[in-house]
């Protein structure tokens, strides 16, 4: 199937099922002699482990990764970087009686259409299990992103309609929905326990931050760094709209409120998200991930068999009332994945300017 890489120069393909026997992924272009070693993925992949919150799933994988190639003596060595993490918890009858169901919400119609086949156990390759290779490859792209200093956290802005008001970056390490809000948490771990009571899930909103971006990253047309951002966080199974900076709320601003005006020490604010033009400038990278509530419900549905048949569906299994927070580390990878393919390409742009021979490069800024 195409579809399962992306990036340009820094690229990932991901493979595996839900309920096969492993999934994992292959990281190719990363440069030699970064460190890099599995407790390294295993603290990444820990972010994302399902069992940390109230809004998790029962469904106890210990995610541990193992680095099959591209690593010797803990530095990457500039080949493939193939990584494993096998599946230890799958169990697949609760899915066996609703195997020739379509399930609302789910990609299970559209996979049929498409293939002609599908993976009923747990949805396939449609699976939220197939990010946990998303975060181990974003796990190696934090460790090429270190060595500019560039930093990406997430956390939960919005979780079934309850907003974070107030804003304590230390307080997302604090509590189980990495929310920067003490009191929105309480209120949200409320939330979740009425809608897990009456069978149903919740949606919310991500925000990710990347600080110390250097300016001039990405191009102004179809690559655009704003464009490949949203690309990539638009690519998690579970994600329905992607923010930049104002986002949405730009729309309904005049051009002298959007703007963010320029002075002698930088932009006075930060509507643009960090990008002018499909180009970094140097401030901070801002995206809002819209999430979608679990389609994976208790509750009774209507919905159709594989012959076109009527039934009705409750969706038995182990599923997350909420996709937040566990999506959050998904979130923060792809980022620091488009991160990391811009700084290269961004790289390779400049080796090229130099190897001009008329060019005048003395003001250009390296990214070394």
């Amino acid at each position: 199937m195409p579809g399962s890489s992306f990036g340009t120069i820094f690229k990932i393909t991901t493979w595996g099922e839900s309920h096969g026997k492993a999934t994992g992924v292959v990281v190719d272009g990363c440069p030699p002699g970064i460190e890099l070693n599995e407790a390294m993925l295993q603290n990444e992949l820990d972010r994302r482990k399902p069992g940390k919150s109230t809004a998790s799933t029962s469904r106890k994988e210990p995610d541990i990764p193992e680095i099959l190639s591209g690593v010797f003596n803990g530095l990457t060595t500039g080949t493939p970087i193939a990584i494993m993490i096998k599946n230890r918890d799958a169990n697949s009858r609760s899915y066996a009686a609703n195997a020739q169901l379509f399930r609302p919400g789910h990609g299970d119609i559209t996979y049929k259409a498409k293939y002609g086949i599908r993976d009923w156990r747990g949805g396939g390759r449609a699976s939220a299990r197939e990010t946990a290779a998303r975060v181990a490859a974003g796990a190696v792209a934090k460790a090429l992103l270190s060595q500019y200093n560039i930093d990406v956290f997430a956390y939960t802005l919005a979780l079934g309609g309850i907003k974070a008001v107030h804003f304590d970056l230390d307080e997302i390490h604090k509590n189980s929905l990495q929310c920067p809000d003490a009191e929105a948490f309480k209120l949200m771990e409320k939330r979740i326990k009425q809608v897990k009571k009456s069978g149903d899930s919740i949606g919310g909103v991500v925000e990710v931050v990347a600080a110390n971006v250097p300016p001039g990253l990405g191009d102004p047309v179809f690559d655009k760094l704003d464009a490949d951002l949203a690309k990539a966080l638009m690519g998690i199974g579970a994600v329905k709209g992607v923010e930049i900076g104002a986002g949405f709320h730009a729309a309904e601003m005049t051009g002298y409120e959007n703007n963010d005006q320029i002075t002698e020490t930088g932009f006075e604010t930060n509507n643009s998200g960090g990008i002018l033009a499909g180009i970094s400038n140097g401030d901070e990278i801002i995206a809002r991930v819209h999430v979608k509530p679990i389609p994976s419900i208790l509750r009774e549905q209507n919905t159709i068999d594989e012959n076109g048949e009527p039934y009705v569906i409750s969706t038995e299994g182990r599923h997350d009332v909420s996709a937040v927070p566990r999506i959050n580390a998904v979130c923060r990878s792809m980022v620091s994945i488009v991160l990391a393919d811009h700084i290269l390409r961004q790289k390779a742009v400049q080796c090229r300017s130099s190897d001009q021979p008329h060019g005048n490069n003395k003001n250009k800024k390296a990214i070394k």
